[in-house]
C-alpha cells in the first residue's frame, strides 16, 4: 500500500505496511539516522520529532497515522542556520554520550515554540519523558532557557 509523507519539508511515497513506525521509515526507507532508537515502547524519548509541531515519540507511532502530518526530525529543524536551540545545547555543552539528544532537542524545542519562556516546572514536565543515561539533565534545563534567550534575541520566532 502506498503511502505519502511529509518529512521536513519534502513529500515522499513509501510501499511500506500502514502499522510500520515512523522510526523505520524515518531510518530505514529514508535514510534519516538523526531520530535513534531507544526502548520501542515510547518510554525514553530518543525517537522523537515534530508531528505538526508536537513532539510525538516515532517508535509507536504507525506511519499511516501521520500521512497527512507535517513531520520534522532532527535533520530538518532548522532550515539553514544552526536553530536556537541546538545553539543552546552547544553553548551549554550538554552532551556527554549524545545518544538522547536529538530527541531531547527536538522535546526542548516543541515545548519553546508553545511556550516562550517556560519555568523550571514546565521544563520539568516537558522534558521529563526524555531519558538521559549520561544524567546531563541539569545542563539541559540551562540550555532550555538559553534557547528561550536566543529565541527571545531573534524576535521569538522558531
Amino acid at each position: 500500500m502506498a503511502i505519502t509523507v511529509k518529512v521536513n519539508q519534502q513529500l515522499h511515497t513509501l510501499d511500506v505496511p500502514g502499522d510500520t513506525p515512523l522510526l523505520w521509515v524515518l531510518r530505514d526507507v529514508l535514510g534519516l539516522k538523526g531520530t535513534k532508537y531507544g526502548c520501542g515502547i515510547a518510554m525514553c524519548g530518543a525517537c522523537t520529532v515534530h508531528v505538526n509541531g508536537q513532539a510525538v515519540r516515532s517508535c509507536i507511532t504507525p506511519v499511516s497515522s501521520v500521512e497527512k502530518a507535517e513531520i520534522t526530525t532532527i535533520e530538518g529543524l532548522a532550515e539553514t542556520e544552526i536553530h536556537p536551540v541546538q545553539q543552546a545545547w552547544e553553548e551549554m555543552d550538554v552532551p556527554q554520550c549524545g545518544y538522547c539528544q536529538a530527541g531531547q532537542i527536538m522535546t526542548a524545542s516543541a515545548l519553546l515554540a508553545k511556550t516562550a519562556q517556560p519555568t523550571e516546572a514546565e521544563i520539568n514536565v516537558a522534558m521529563s519523558g526524555n531519558l538521559c543515561r549520561c544524567g546531563t539533565y541539569p545542563r539541559i534545563r540551562e540550555a532550555v532557557h538559553r534557547a528561550a534567550e536566543l529565541l527571545s534575541a531573534k524576535g521569538g520566532g522558531l
